[in-house]
């Protein structure tokens, strides 16, 4: 099917066959957008002549310190240059980029380096006692480089390896290693799922560089975007951001901390024409103060995911001069998968009108191939708002699967599709709204927060016989996770001591925010009903 009857001759060579990567851009963008800025931090920018030669630079040190094609490299970095620098410089040496949450806790950065197996670790300053405490544990683990940043009064501890001595030794010369097939890895990223260990999500080059060629077409981009770093680059490699502006000669603003103020600076005095972020951050947006907001002529665009956004707040950030289509995906869809496509039929709606539709999970993006919402027998669900199902995606922006972890692979790819666990309803014109994520699982600031870890942590407290963690509903956060706790007959212990408890086992953004002690509500099997809990929870 498909084929001429006579196709001899017509083989793949080298002429009209390429395997695709993403690499290309960065390629490219140092030819014929040489003298264009590339990146930009603070009073600091960089050309794309500059940008190449210094990926080059690192991708020769890091070969030079024994990375071999098929590695593992970590970073624990915000959203810098050399994080950027790192998306290219990894995949150009033949290894495999691991962008690691520099939000997580000890125990956790233990097992992502062991279970991701980094043989080097691009580590900021800031995280350098995080990741020195991680590798004693192990008795090993990565060669770390230090990267610090003087200009957020972030010093070098001095005990590792420099990130510019590294580049200042490589050789700027040095030959890429693009892949040879675009299924060959190019990016480890760790999610959190329904259980407390975080998953390794393997990408391939392949659905990475049409990932970068999609979302251009959903945002309507043209030539020479100037893009904010807002999305950490740890995660879902900033939704393939870092590797898709170079196709359009755009230049990266890099933010390490994301405030009102700095967003503000980055429109009005950098030029900032799009970002994408969760609800929160457009919340910040919506209630920064007076002194900390600058004008700017500018319609700047904007990606929303992590949760679906309050209609409320698509309403009150658009007169500020922002246009926002949400977008919905997961770290298995190399990020957003899903758009809001508007049309002219939705021109004539008037403002709430809008704003709801503004609120809808939407549409498969051109890079999917279908992205569709069924029952438990995996038949499609009617188009009528009321019918329930979870939300299934095929296509090239699936990832591989998850390292070391068929079983779960397995799983996830049951029938054909892969499983998001998120359950929707279906619009009369097939555009889809997230109802609910997977049971699980609590949103916060655009974080995965796994109930069953803060339950772990929970019933390690001697005074504790039984918890349960559901999603709380916050204003800032979005959700946040809220405790529902048993006592042991005889014991005693207060709601801030259990939350003490918990920060000093957790992540921050995990820690319970609220701790209720509550009999909690049983079948007669004894599973707890968490559904009651929810309900409950949103009277707090």
């Amino acid at each position: 099917m498909g084929w001429l009857a006579d196709e001899s001759g017509l083989e793949k060579c080298a002429a009209n066959y390429v395997p695709l990567t993403p690499l290309s851009h960065l390629k490219r963008a140092a030819d014929i957008f040489a003298t264009r800025e590339a990146l930009v931090y603070g009073q600091r920018r960089w050309t794309y002549a500059q940008y190449h030669e210094r990926v080059s630079r690192l991708a020769s040190g890091l070969a030079q310190r024994g990375v071999k094609p098929g590695n593992v490299v970590a970073t624990l970095l915000p959203n810098v240059p050399s994080h950027a620098e790192a998306h290219f410089a990894v995949p150009a040496c033949g290894a495999i980029l691991n962008a690691i949450n520099t939000r997580l806790d000890l125990d956790t950065v233990v097992y992502i380096f062991e279970h991701g197996g980094a043989r080097v670790a691009l580590v900021d300053s800031s995280l350098i006692d995080l990741a020195e405490r991680a590798c004693r544990i192990l008795g090993g683990g990565p060669l770390l480089i230090e990267v610090p940043d003087d200009q957020a009064g972030v010093p070098a501890s001095g005990r590792h390896p420099l990130y510019e001595d590294v580049l200042a030794s490589g050789d700027p010369a040095f030959d890429w290693m693009f892949p040879q097939d675009e299924w060959e890895s190019l990016a480890l990223n760790y999610t959190s799922g329904t259980t407390g260990r975080p998953k390794g999500v393997v990408y391939h080059h392949r659905g990475a560089y049409l990932s970068t060629m999609g979302q251009p077409i959903s945002w309507r981009m043209t030539l020479f975007p100037r893009y904010l770093t807002i999305v950490p680059m740890f995660h879902c490699n900033a939704w393939c951001h870092p590797w898709m502006i170079p196709a359009l000669g755009g230049a990266v603003i890099c933010l390490r901390d994301i405030t009102a103020r700095g967003v503000y600076q980055a429109i009005a005095h950098e030029g900032a024409t799009h970002f994408g972020g969760a609800p929160i951050v457009l919340q910040t947006i919506i209630n920064a103060r007076d002194e900390d907001r600058l004008p700017f002529d500018h319609i700047v665009e904007v990606f929303t995911a992590g949760a679906p956004p309050p209609a409320a707040t698509l309403a009150a950030i658009e007169p500020l001069g922002f246009n926002v289509t949400q977008v919905y995906g997961l770290t298995e869809t190399y990020g957003p998968a899903t758009e809001c496509t508007w049309h002219e039929g939705f021109d004539a709606l008037d403002q709430d009108a809008r704003a709801a539709v503004k609120a809808r999970t939407g549409v498969l993006m051109p890079f999917m191939e279908r992205i569709t919402v069924t029952d438990e027998t995996m038949t499609e669900i009617p188009r009528d708002t009321v019918a329930l199902g979870e939300i299934m995606h095929r296509g090239n922006g699936v990832m591989k699967g998850y390292f070391r972890n068929p079983e779960a692979t397995a799983a996830a790819f049951k029938g054909g599709f892969f499983h998001s666990g998120d359950i929707a309803y279906v619009h009369e014109d097939g555009y889809i709204k997230l109802a609910d994520r997977s049971k699980d699982i609590i949103i916060s600031g655009g974080e995965n927060v796994s109930s069953v870890e803060v339950e772990g942590a929970l019933m390690h407290h001697p005074a504790v016989a039984l918890a349960a963690v559901v999603a709380k509903p916050d204003e800032t956060w979005g959700e946040v996770p809220c405790a529902f706790v048993e006592l042991k007959d005889g014991h005693t212990v207060t709601a801030e001591e259990l939350i003490t408890f918990c920060r000093s086992r957790l992540a921050g953004f995990k820690t319970p925010k609220k701790v209720v002690f509550h009999e909690l509500p049983k079948t007669s099997t004894g599973k707890i009903q968490k559904f009651e809990l929810r309900t409950l929870a949103k009277t707090l």
